[in-house]
């Protein structure tokens, strides 16, 4: 079996959100230019990036499955489409839009594509009224939310609530990172995406470890992309820090870092089988879920291919990592 918890979905056809509220450059549209093909515009008609129907398409994206042996995918949302930029009951608007369309694809094909929907996480109320809607009337499988909201990182005490709401909901937080941090000094070789979003994911770890998040909602079941960034791999530096500098790190009378490992989730994307062995011995395979990042061709396409030849897991730490934490992690039963 396998259970692909990282995989992203939008709507085939999306409202013109500038005509609607009045303003935002930055909101997206589809420009269908071909069957089956589309370029992501925003909405000053600046090029985005170009799309084909494995992103909308419920019946191809099952097609995809069936020929790498996915059983089960949890869709989210393409973090372009997060919009924390805009007004709080614009993004609560367009989140509402959105999640009920992806119940509506989780609902047409329930034992194939799952659910996380998006959140107007700039309001915080929103944010837990459009979480709790998802859980208890869409019956979605989770959340996703980005590496941060604007100027505020995740730890910050404005979010305690939201943490709060999800642990009493038992509701899976996924973490994705977006609005890479340095983006005005990589502007080439794809740069952002290629060290601004491992940076990026190992700041929403740190934040949430330093700030006590992991300490104060101990039942929090969240995920982080791409194998945890950059944070596994300079896990020695953070603890080290820890310890030489409490002044500055240790603020919160938090545990060393190495403590919290266990705390929360990472996906399998990695595309490193040394890397990966490495993540395998640090967390354990129960805190690592096949994730691909489908659709788009930075992601393992082929579904753990790699994972399912590496002779140098058990039989057991491979079935772990292709559904088994993810069913913990979503909270699965019965499958």
């Amino acid at each position: 079996m396998k259970i692909d918890v990282h995989a992203h979905i939008l709507p085939e056809f999306m409202p013109n959100l500038k005509d609607k509220y009045g303003y935002g450059d930055e909101f997206i549209y589809l420009d269908h230019f071909q069957p089956g093909r589309a370029n992501m515009m925003k909405a000053d008609g600046t090029f985005f990036r170009t799309i084909d129907d494995l992103c909308w398409d419920p019946k191809r994206i099952i097609a995809h499955m069936d020929e790498h042996g996915v059983d089960m995918m949890a869709l989210s949302p393409i973090p372009v489409l997060f919009y924390y930029w805009a007004k709080p009951e614009h993004t609560h608007d367009w989140a509402k839009y959105y999640n009920n369309y992806l119940s509506k694809i989780q609902e047409e094909n329930p034992k194939r594509l799952l659910g996380l929907a998006t959140l107007p996480m700039q309001n915080v109320d929103l944010a837990i009224e459009e979480m709790l809607r998802c859980k208890y009337e869409l019956n979605l499988a989770g959340v996703e939310i980005g590496t941060h909201i604007e100027h505020r990182n995740l730890d910050d005490e404005y979010y305690h609530p939201f943490f709060a709401a999800a642990e009493k909901a038992d509701m899976p937080i996924f973490v994705h990172p977006w609005d890479m941090m340095g983006q005005d000094r990589m502007p080439k070789y794809f740069l952002p995406w290629l060290i601004g979003m491992p940076a990026e994911t190992s700041l929403a770890i740190c934040s949430l470890i330093f700030g006590g998040i992991f300490d104060k909602f101990p039942k929090v079941r969240i995920l982080f992309a791409h194998g945890g960034g950059c944070f596994p791999q300079t896990i020695g530096r953070i603890s080290h820090a820890y310890h030489a500098r409490p002044d500055l790190c240790n603020v919160n009378k938090v545990a060393d870092p190495r403590n919290y490992l266990d705390k929360f989730y990472i996906d399998s994307l990695v595309h490193d089988d040394e890397t990966f062995k490495f993540l395998v011995k640090m967390f354990g395979a129960n805190k690592i879920a096949l994730g691909s990042d489908f659709p788009f061709p930075l992601g393992d396409l082929e579904h753990g291919k790699f994972i399912e030849e590496m002779k140098e897991l058990t039989n057991e730490q491979k079935e772990q990592v292709l559904y088994k934490t993810a069913q913990e992690w979503l909270g699965l039963k019965n499958i």
